[in-house]
């Protein structure tokens, strides 16, 4: 088995987040091999724990009490348990911030400067130090001081106004996404902060802090529809499976169910009706551009769907694939995760809990070839997690450790600062670890 190198292997990131959106950050940095220490609660750790069902499952198929929510941003991590609202826990903390190039959190605006924890007190012991806060709203503003969670930023941000079915549809209304999509694209964004703020150190010298908020990110993602009202003054309205600037990009009706079709130019229109047997349509005036078959989408609508009912969705798929006319199936995650394509890419990992390994693995390497990891010494906890999605030829993301037990690595970390296994269960006895 080859170690693979670490693109971040030089980087130590101290984890004072929780739930989703650092957590997600955090994780994005110790799949590219950043050294990472997550800080949790004594005897409660991350809320996502608790967060279930689902809950992990033994080997024998019974539920755990591990929540598998955990699992999809801890991966790769050394979990310590610490409490900070004790002076010794404070001073552990900061020992471990002086050594740290990273500092990722999400209480609060100004949760932590009550404990001498904020920014402007740890960059006084460590100048490189990047500190980066997640906060629903940021550090400014007449919302600062408010808590904010991702179904709160998608209501206020008007990403629920676009999504979901229009009020006059069956299953109309406001919709939220089936996934906290604003948590993990701030995850995301933070990621691409932080790293902004390693390059720009290499110059200075000098960490900086980094105010990442929910809403900020909440609005920014908006993207086309922001840049529609922002210079056109309308609003828009939530539309189902359609889409507001191209036609036809919907749901189609198949003879087995549903498929999607994504056009996107004339001649992918022209190919999918000469497919479909109707040439006639692309020539009609009312279809012989974008621009006008969004005018007209419901009459195009009416042509094409009781044509896309005479074939199976697999059969529709397999006449337009050669034909560069974009039409796939709309799987449920079993589906999908049963894709051949998926499957080639190597998108499961499996691993066990609190199982270490002696040398990093490359994520999505064929040199695994189907080897598991968690085979290598006895599993607890069997755990599946998702691949890193970043494909680097030369310093691919690592797979080193699958998500820690609560204060898994406590010992090891404070052993790593020069603490004894008795000054070690001191602390514990304290119940500061």
């Amino acid at each position: 088995m080859t170690t693979q190198a670490a693109a971040l292997a030089h980087l130590k990131v101290l984890d004072l987040s929780r739930v989703l959106a650092g957590p997600w950050a955090t994780q994005m940095l110790a799949d590219l091999g950043a050294d990472v220490i997550k800080v949790e609660r004594p005897g409660a750790g991350d809320d996502t724990r608790s967060w279930g069902p689902p809950f992990l499952q033994d080997a024998d198929g019974n539920d755990t009490k591990e929540a598998t929510y955990f699992t999809a941003c801890n991966r790769n991590k050394r979990a310590i348990t610490l409490d900070i609202a004790q002076p010794e826990g404070q001073a552990l903390i900061r020992q471990l911030a002086a050594g740290s190039d990273i500092l990722v959190e999400n209480f609060k605006v100004g949760g932590l400067k009550h404990y001498g924890l904020d920014y402007e007190s740890l960059k006084t012991l460590n100048p490189r130090l990047i500190y980066c806060s997640v906060t629903g709203f940021g550090q400014t503003g007449p919302y600062a001081e408010r808590a904010g969670y991702d179904l709160m930023i998608q209501a206020m941000s008007g990403m629920m106004s676009i999504t979901g079915h229009a009020d006059d549809q069956p299953g109309g209304g406001p919709m939220r996404m089936g996934v906290a999509l604003i948590d993990i694209l701030t995850g995301i964004y933070a990621t691409t902060a932080i790293l902004a703020a390693v390059e720009a150190r290499h110059t200075t010298g000098e960490g900086q802090h980094i105010d990442m908020a929910l809403l900020d990110v909440g609005m920014a993602v908006l993207a086309n529809q922001a840049a529609g009202y922002l210079n056109c003054g309308k609003v828009p309205q939530r539309q189902g499976n359609t889409h507001p600037s191209l036609a036809p990009y919907q749901t189609f009706e198949t003879l087995d169910g549903s498929m999607l079709l994504a056009i996107g130019n004339e001649g992918q229109f022209a190919r999918f009706c000469s497919t479909a047997g109707h040439p006639e349509w692309s020539k009609d005036a009312r279809f012989a551009s974008n621009t006008l078959r969004v005018q007209h989408r419901e009459a195009l609508a009416a042509l094409m769907q009781p044509e896309t009912r005479q074939r199976s969705t697999a059969d529709w798929i397999g006449l337009l694939e050669d034909k560069a006319v974009p039409c796939g199936a709309i799987n449920d995650l079993a589906q999908a995760f049963a894709d051949p394509q998926v499957q080639a890419r190597g998108l499961v990992i499996k691993q066990a809990l609190a199982q270490s390994y002696k040398a990093p693995v490359a994520i999505n390497s064929i040199a695994l070839e189907g080897a598991d990891p968690a085979a290598k010494s006895p599993a607890l906890i069997p755990v599946n997690t998702i691949a890193s999605p970043l494909r680097l030829s030369a310093t691919p993301p690592v797979l080193r450790r699958p998500p820690p037990r609560l204060g898994e690595h406590t010992d090891e970390v404070l052993g790593e600062l020069g603490l004894s296994a008795a000054e070690v269960a001191v602390l514990r006895a304290q119940r500061v670890v």
